[in-house]
């Protein structure tokens, strides 16, 4: 499995989900690089270690993907004037986030036994 720094994946992720949310927040949309997730390097690294990855970070694969589903939902429903019915998927992103960090966090825990 190619090593994947997680603390910098935390990093990277929290730091984008901070921007997502606080355009959000403000209306400023067209002032974010919205599909910018469409670039996660942890997607590359996932694809590249596919077939390498314990039965037990299935889970981290199915919630690192509902959370990019998500971005995608809410970047066409802006991208379409939709900005409301965007907003009301924020939460949803959050929690899937949320959910993405606790993951990779065990993917930490089981690396480093």
């Amino acid at each position: 499995m190619q090593r994947i720094d997680i603390d910098r994946a935390i990093r990277l992720h929290t730091q984008w989900r901070r921007q997502f949310m606080n355009a959000f927040a403000g209306g400023d949309y067209a002032d974010m690089p919205l599909s910018e997730h469409r670039g996660c390097t942890l997607n590359q690294a996932f694809k590249s270690a596919q077939g390498n990855i314990a039965s037990e970070f299935v889970p981290l694969l199915s919630i690192h993907d509902r959370f990019h589903q998500l971005a995608n939902e809410i970047v066409e429903l802006s991208n379409n004037g939709l900005g409301d019915s965007a907003d009301l998927l924020l939460p949803e992103l959050n929690e899937a986030s949320h959910q993405l960090v606790g993951e990779l966090d065990k993917l930490r825990e089981y690396r480093d036994r």
